[in-house]
């Protein structure tokens, strides 16, 4: 199976602080204030105490969500030792569940020290799990519950937070420090298209599919390729369009017309894929093609190979330069 190595299928943008936050075995906005608690027990385990819901004493937390927080320590900093959540603006949208995936924007500081140790304002906002198998139990335990739009300011000790000893150097979190996590709840990911069923055209082939995850695509009976770029739709989601600026993510299969099997897919990777909508990215049948596609939604698309890899082809996926391309995508989310 060819994985992830043509100019359409980049890796899943990785981030150092993604390893760290792995879990270890017209809204009104308010000022983040905690109580401070006894200093941080190198014993502590990462998800031994329960979520408390208070106020965040040591910091101010003030701006928009989705937007980098304008943050200011008090003299004394921050102290916690078992964590602590404060709600600074309640979101207007859907209440977050168990299990989902989520569109965060994050920013970590160290309360002791009153630094910040990473943003991931100014890029993508961030897909993590809200599930303490995969992520930090601090991180899923303050998300769920929530609503969408909201941000949430909270605290522990560093090795309460992430289950180590010594804390966590990457992020410059030393054993006796307090980790402090601002998390702006973004948006939901889809785990599968969501919305009304639609008559495909008839060039499209058929999607082939085993406990409703597509395998591979079914030519027979399929027109020959127009040898222009064509999109159907399976399934009208109702979510917002894409739109240029965006980062989408997506589920795909790729199949060249009457190839035996896929070239490439990721449903069974656990991980959607992503890109830049508009960004140049990845090839133009995507680039452009899937500008307009609501979340929620599942297309295919005939892609000839002025839209694809051109007359170069890509042989390291057995495809020609006359090949012409059909994908079946499921449109997850945008951010």
């Amino acid at each position: 199976m060819h994985r992830r190595t043509t100019r359409l299928l980049a890796p899943l943008a990785a981030v150092g602080l993604m390893a760290a936050l792995a879990a270890c075995g017209d809204s009104k906005t308010d000022d983040a204030k905690a109580s401070d608690s006894a200093s941080p027990s190198a014993s502590t385990p990462a998800s031994a105490a329960a979520m408390t819901d208070g106020t965040v004493d040591g910091i101010t937390v003030k701006g928009d969500v989705g937007a980098k927080p304008t943050v200011t320590w008090g003299d004394q900093g921050v102290t916690a030792t078992d964590p602590v959540r404060q709600v600074v603006v309640t979101g207007e949208g859907a209440t977050v569940e168990a299990k989902q995936k989520v569109f965060v924007h994050l920013w970590v500081g160290n309360g002791t020290t009153k630094e910040e140790s990473y943003s991931s304002y100014g890029q993508a906002p961030q897909v993590i799990a809200v599930d303490p198998t995969q992520t930090l139990a601090i991180l899923s335990d303050a998300i769920v519950g929530q609503k969408v739009g909201s941000r949430i300011v909270v605290a522990q000790s560093a090795v309460g937070a992430f289950g180590d000893p010594t804390g966590n150097a990457g992020l410059k979190l030393g054993k006796d420090d307090t980790a402090v996590f601002v998390i702006d709840v973004m948006s939901t990911l889809l785990s599968a298209p969501e919305g009304a069923t639609k008559q495909p055209a008839p060039w499209a082939p058929k999607v082939v599919t085993a406990s409703d995850i597509p395998t591979g695509l079914d030519f027979a009976g399929t027109p020959k390729p127009s040898g222009k770029f064509q999109i159907t739709t399976l399934i009208e989601g109702t979510g917002d369009p894409l739109a240029k600026g965006q980062t989408a993510y997506v589920n795909y299969l790729g199949q060249v017309y009457n190839g035996a099997k896929p070239f490439d897919e990721s449903y069974t990777t656990g991980q959607p894929f992503s890109f830049a909508v508009g960004g140049g990215q990845v090839i133009k049948g995507w680039d452009q093609g899937l500008e307009g596609v609501t979340v929620g939604s599942r297309v295919i698309v005939q892609i000839p190979p002025s839209w694809g890899y051109g007359a170069q082809g890509q042989s390291g996926a057995g495809i020609k330069g006359t090949d012409t391309l059909y994908f079946v995508v499921d449109v997850l989310g945008a951010a």
